[in-house]
């Protein structure tokens, strides 16, 4: 399976943001989409998830069945700042959203193995979603994506204010998740992408540029990216 964009242009007014990307992602790996701040990422997400109408261009998702344009039910998206119901428990959630999504389990769990996969407790699974902390908000908005089993998963950035406990928990999800779908991660943290991630994508004077791995986690390769990202120009 692969995400192919071809000569994806948006722009706010007189300012371009993408322009003409040409890009194919693929599934088994996890992509990390590295800019500076204000270079597009959340547009180029936005863009993806039909958030905002591109002004050019096209998004396929190309697999078995052949290509066909990305479709909303196609992409799951997880944002910084989680977005739940907090006047149910979490158990309530959980019951609630497996339900309206039976049709598209792939296999069927208890709610306790549900909760198990982002290690919340049965003490927490009745609490009320509002008395959840933020990294356990978060989880249950990773887990309902795992369950909804989306071909394309964007992550803008969903780690950065979680502790380093929660943050290795979820890391073990994303990278069980990456079999069969295609993972893009939206983050400013250079030290977590290159942890995390297959592969590094600099979005750099409006393109998407893949930087080549030699070896990941040397001072030569992190400081080809942070020269990557000095060469943005001002737009």
């Amino acid at each position: 399976m692969k995400l192919i964009i071809k000569n994806l242009t948006k722009s706010y007014g007189e300012k371009k943001v993408l322009k003409d990307i040409d890009f194919t992602f693929e599934e088994g790996k996890i992509y990390g989409l590295i800019g500076r701040n204000g270079a597009g990422k959340t547009t180029f997400f936005n863009c993806l998830n039909e958030d905002i109408e591109i002004d050019s261009g096209s998004i396929i998702l190309s697999d078995e069945y052949g290509e066909n344009r990305l479709k909303t039910e196609d992409i799951g998206y997880v944002i910084s700042t989680p977005t739940v119901p907090e006047f149910l428990t979490g158990k309530e959630f959980l019951t609630f959203f497996l339900e309206i999504n039976k049709d598209r389990l792939q296999e069927e769990k208890t709610i306790d193995e549900y909760f198990d996969i982002v290690k919340i407790s049965k003490s927490d699974q009745d609490k009320l979603l509002k008395e959840y902390s933020h990294g356990m908000k978060n989880k249950m908005q990773m887990l309902i994506n795992f369950i909804a089993n989306p071909k394309v998963l964007l992550l803008d950035e969903p780690l950065t204010s979680l502790d380093i406990v929660v943050q290795e928990e979820m890391k073990q999800v994303l990278k069980k998740m990456k079999k069969d779908h295609i993972l893009i991660f939206s983050t400013h943290i250079l030290e977590l992408a290159l942890d995390l991630c297959d592969e590094i994508v600099i979005l750099n004077n409006q393109k998407l540029e893949l930087i080549e791995k030699s070896n990941l986690n040397t001072k030569k390769y992190k400081d080809k990216i942070i020269e990557s990202l000095k060469e943005e120009k001002n737009v």
